[in-house]
């Protein structure tokens, strides 16, 4: 996979691992491997991981919007957990001159009760089938297809679309919802902290990983072997952390539990 640090600037593959950790109060509460180089695929197995080690799903999932998708957003919905977690262009959504583009198929006007599109012109877009698309993991997403009755004359055709007959769309509808749901959370004022704190958690064990400590290569080969070897390094990692609390807090600080059920993701 391609790594972060390319010297040559040519985009060159290397064999390694997509690290995973989860973070609570910046110590190490879960890590894993995983040969994927996205991190889309690789949410649903952390966060079970993470069920197996502490007998227990986190209650509260903070990621960015490499995790934002359908898939993701449907396993953490029905296992009741709450997902601050970013969609693609959200970041763009909340820029202060953003203006959605009208000619979007996800930006038309829906009703949902009679099931029924309206484009930018007010033409109403009737249903005319539905396309399964199954993902690299197996998922299988149901996108409702949509098409113009007459789009021939319009005067808007030449910014709408450019392909011969009458446009035809498709929507998820499930994803809809749950990106309209996410938002709402990382709206909220809860989600605001979150996403402040999204900033600070991970970042700085990664900062003192690899900057500080100088830990950026595994010294092992073979997974089992770097996972024992990531493994050693996240409980010297912890020990340390809870010595340096200890000393500038005092003893009363062990009292407090040292994590919270809060993953916080990121890759490495």
């Amino acid at each position: 996979m391609r790594m972060k640090e390319d010297a040559m600037r040519n985009g060159q593959t290397k064999p390694g691992y997509n690290l995973q950790i989860g973070t609570g109060n910046q110590f190490i509460t879960d890590f894993a491997l995983f040969p994927n180089p996205t991190d889309t695929l690789t949410l649903i197995p952390f966060l079970q991981s993470f069920s197996s080690r502490y007998d227990r799903l986190a209650h509260t999932v903070v990621a960015d919007s490499g995790y934002g998708s359908e898939e993701n957003y449907r396993f953490m919905s029905e296992n009741g957990m709450e997902a601050y977690v970013k969609y693609n262009y959200f970041h763009m959504e909340q820029r202060p001159r953003f203006k959605p583009d009208p000619f979007k198929a996800e930006n038309f006007y829906y009703n949902e009760e009679q099931d029924f599109c309206i484009c930018p012109m007010g033409q109403k877009m009737q249903r005319i089938g539905t396309r399964h698309v199954k993902t690299a993991s197996g998922y299988v997403s149901e996108n409702a297809r949509y098409r113009a009755i007459r789009c021939e004359g319009c005067p808007l055709r030449c910014r709408c679309f450019k392909a011969k007959g009458n446009r035809t769309i498709e929507l998820n509808h499930r994803l809809r919802k749950y990106k309209q749901k996410a938002k709402e959370l990382l709206c909220s004022e809860e989600g605001l902290k979150h996403r402040g704190q999204r900033c600070i958690e991970p970042e700085a064990v990664f900062g003192q990983m690899k900057n500080n400590m100088n830990y950026k290569r595994f010294r092992h080969f073979g997974k089992d072997k770097v996972f024992m070897d990531f493994a050693f390094f996240a409980i010297a990692f912890n020990i340390k952390k809870m010595c340096a609390k200890m000393t500038k807090e005092g003893m009363d600080w062990l009292i407090r539990p040292f994590y919270e059920l809060t993953v916080v993701l990121f890759r490495c």
